[in-house]
């Protein structure tokens, strides 16, 4: 039976959406509005650890085994995620470089400059995901082991916070999921923690949306 990788599109589905809304975010943060810049600084520093944590899963758990194992790997479109992969991480050296003034400060000449590379990261990062949907995850499909994916997954979970934190990242991958991958995606966590979202999480991340969306 082929692995089944509906679960990597819906999170990256939620990378997609957060880093495109981050350049207006930032532009919209008024000079000296360090309440405001806490805000948005907080959620581009959470998405860039959750961003960090997801590839580094891929580059320890899965891209070695299909190089291992799919002998017709295209050798041009591994460069090309290579190359498109130290491109984002590059930019986001820059923008750890520049987020802690800016979030102390609300500077609009930082805040520009930031909003300029979050722009060009949002770009590379829907190449770089593209690719991997299109060409990586229907490999994945016919070489990586259920228990394999799994442990990918369970990598993922590791990587979520803990508390109201995990809440808010929970909610933001259900944002665009339709209700059948809504449904399927909560099966994947423990009962209780499904209890918990519905009765609190949800309202939770629901505020944490409309804070970080407010004018």
């Amino acid at each position: 039976m082929n692995v089944d990788t509906w679960e990597m599109v819906v999170v990256h589905r939620m990378f997609r959406r957060e880093f495109a809304l981050l350049p207006d975010l930032v532009k919209n943060v008024a000079e000296g509005d360090r309440d405001r810049a806490k805000v948005v600084g907080d959620h581009l520093a959470a998405l860039i650890r959750g961003l960090h944590h997801h590839h580094t899963g891929e580059d320890e758990l899965l891209w070695p085994k299909l190089l291992d194992r799919v002998s017709t790997l295209d050798t041009e479109l591994v460069q090309r995620m290579e190359a498109q992969h130290e491109a984002v991480s590059g930019l986001i050296e820059h923008v750890e470089a520049l987020l802690p003034r800016w979030h102390l400060t609300a500077d609009r000449e930082i805040g520009s400059e930031l909003a300029a590379l979050l722009a060009d990261m949002s770009i590379r990062l829907n190449e770089h995901l593209d690719d991997e949907e299109q060409y990586v995850l229907p490999l994945v499909s016919l070489f990586i082991t259920e228990p394999e994916w799994k442990a990918l997954g369970d990598h993922g979970k590791s990587g979520v916070e803990k508390g109201a934190a995990g809440f808010v990242t929970l909610g933001m991958i259900l944002e665009d999921a339709t209700p059948t991958e809504k449904v399927r995606f909560l099966g994947l966590l423990p009962a209780p923690v499904r209890l918990i979202y519905k009765l609190l999480g949800a309202g939770i991340h629901r505020r944490a949306k409309e804070r970080l969306l407010a004018a």
